[in-house]
């Protein structure tokens, strides 16, 4: 099994879960083991901590998507489950970027590739997007360097 941080923590949970009996987040965390065991056997490799921080924020995504679809078809009983699954989930992913914080990557990264117009918009994708990582999803960034590529035009 990788040998992160993250992944060790998650192996001392898991232990901890089983000698409670809590099958609800023993349930959980095995999940989020498995997906990392799957990715380490497909990859070939042991993942090192943003592997791990990766394949659990792939696996988080998929949760908050459950979610989403249980609250869209109604299924209030399955709507608990899923958040408390999702708080599990949470518990090891780092925390998201601050509208503010996000503003200033952007910013910078303009400033940066000389952007001046959204004809730029990929080449400040391609130099935001390492900076911010698993910490704020490609939709919100695509948006906030949107907007602040088209702006300028319009005053």
């Amino acid at each position: 099994m990788a040998q992160s941080e993250t992944a060790a923590r998650l192996q001392a949970d898991i232990i901890t879960a089983m000698k409670a009996r809590d099958k609800e987040r023993l349930g959980v965390l095995r999940m989020m083991q498995a997906a990392l065991k799957d990715r380490e056997v497909n990859e070939r490799k042991e993942l090192d901590e943003n592997d791990v921080v990766e394949v659990l924020t792939k696996y988080g995504r998929k949760v908050k998507d459950q979610l989403q679809g249980c609250r869209d078809a109604g299924r209030d009983e399955q709507v608990a489950v899923v958040e408390a699954e999702l708080a599990i989930v949470g518990a090891y992913l780092p925390a998201e970027l601050g509208d503010e914080e996000l503003a200033v990557l952007v910013d910078e990264a303009i400033a940066e590739v000389g952007a001046s117009g959204p004809r730029d918009m990929g080449q400040v994708m391609k130099t935001v997007m390492p900076k911010v990582g698993v910490r704020a999803e490609g939709s919100r960034v695509s948006a906030l360097v949107k907007a602040r590529l088209i702006a300028p035009r319009s005053e």
